[in-house]
């Protein structure tokens, strides 16, 4: 991996990313495609989700491949994001095979946003069909883009004690097995970089608006959390990688990329979070999967991406509100 150009989800082959950023205030959508189809999973564990067409990918299920993968900003109305997906697909003749005709299958997640800025502007159809126009597989844009753009972190003791997230994505290549991940991180919980342990964003003093105050020591306080909502957090994410994989093998990677998630978010899988992880392959390498190794991969590939999420955001202010970025912590 080279250190100055990292690689990011797109290196998986196969996998293009586009990201819609709405002008009007800090929401869009990004959007994760893989015109040819991908064998896909998921794995919830946030108490709190906003999904589309996760039923579909349980390995029991008829319909094995995807053609793209929808995060959104503007929490439940942002689902609308994957009409246009669809439709996009389907004017440039993707999709599952139905008789003559095709349909595209695009599922999705959604993240909570809407008290950053005006709430009543939401990611729609329009946006999910630019997200498309704009994807290629040139190396991720991070920060606070598309998904990524109203995603706060550390809102245990409120929004006024928030710092900014966005979008990160990483990736890793061991022989053949190229895995990489893309991460909208818009946790209650602080982020940690487990290669060092340091808290690099999160919930802050209240004495000192540039101070981590580190949201699971004060929990084992006993400080109370003020101001917290319900489904208003949420990570969100896609792992892909180019193996050969079966729906069952599939939704074992997203399985074992919350792992990633529990190194570097805490406390994370919260009943005010709707953790939600897909996961993508795209067999381009034929032989059989080294399912042990590709399980490490996936880990480390969605942790990294995490961390990514908060370092690459930059601080936001709109009206009353600010939300400084983990560079501009002390």
């Amino acid at each position: 991996m080279n250190a100055t150009h990292p690689l990011t989800l797109t290196a998986v082959p196969g996998l293009e990313v586009g990201h819609d950023t709405d002008p009007r205030r800090p929401t869009g959508c990004t959007v994760v495609l893989c015109r040819e189809g991908a064998t896909a999973g998921v794995d919830v564990r946030g108490a709190a989700p906003g999904t589309r067409e996760t039923d579909l990918l349980a390995p029991e299920n008829t319909v094995s491949q995807v053609h793209g993968i929808v995060l959104s900003g503007g929490s439940a109305f942002g689902l609308d994001a994957a009409g246009g997906v669809m439709r996009w697909l389907d004017e440039h003749g993707h999709g599952f095979a139905v008789g003559p005709l095709r349909v595209p299958i695009v599922p999705g997640a959604v993240i909570f946003d809407l008290l950053v800025g005006d709430g009543r502007v939401r990611p729609d159809a329009e946006s999910g069909y630019r997200a498309c126009v704009r994807a290629s597989s040139a190396p991720v844009e991070q920060g606070c883009v598309g998904a990524g753009a109203g995603a706060t972190v550390g809102k245990l003791f409120g929004p006024s004690r928030a710092m900014k997230g966005g979008v990160g994505s990483a990736a890793v290549q061991v022989g053949p097995w190229v895995v990489g991940a893309l991460v909208v991180c818009n946790a209650i919980g602080d982020v940690v970089d487990p290669s060092t342990g340091q808290l690099i964003a999160g919930a802050r003093t209240a004495s000192d608006q540039l101070t981590l105050i580190d949201t699971v020591r004060a929990q084992m306080q006993a400080v109370p959390g003020a101001g917290a909502l319900a489904g208003g957090n949420t990570t969100i994410g896609v792992v892909g990688c180019s193996a050969t994989l079966t729906k069952a093998q599939a939704r074992r990677l997203a399985q074992v990329g919350h792992d990633g998630w529990a190194r570097t978010i805490r406390p994370v899988h919260t009943p005010m979070d709707g953790d939600t992880l897909f996961s993508l392959a795209t067999a381009r390498v034929k032989e059989a999967p080294d399912m042990m190794l590709l399980c490490t991969l996936a880990a480390e590939a969605v942790a990294q991406a995490t961390v990514q999420a908060v370092r690459q955001a930059q601080a936001l202010r709109l009206g009353d509100g600010w939300w400084p970025a983990a560079r501009d912590l002390r």
